[in-house]
């Protein structure tokens, strides 16, 4: 193998577990960011079918 290459694999190996950390850090951030916009999107269309309804019955008088 390059010499270079140990000589880079030899700094980033012991620090491997940080970055695979981080990475796992990253998704799990990203997959409740997806959540918690998710459940707003839910209950605003919730929200959104109780006005839709309070309109229709004002509407209807």
């Amino acid at each position: 193998m390059n010499p270079v290459l140990v000589e880079i694999y030899s700094t980033v190996a012991p620090s491997m577990p940080f970055i695979i950390g981080a990475y796992a850090l990253m998704w799990v951030a990203i997959l409740v960011y997806a959540l918690i916009i998710m459940f707003g999107f839910k209950k605003a269309e919730k929200q959104m079918a109780v006005l839709e309804e309070a309109l229709a019955e004002q509407q209807g008088r």
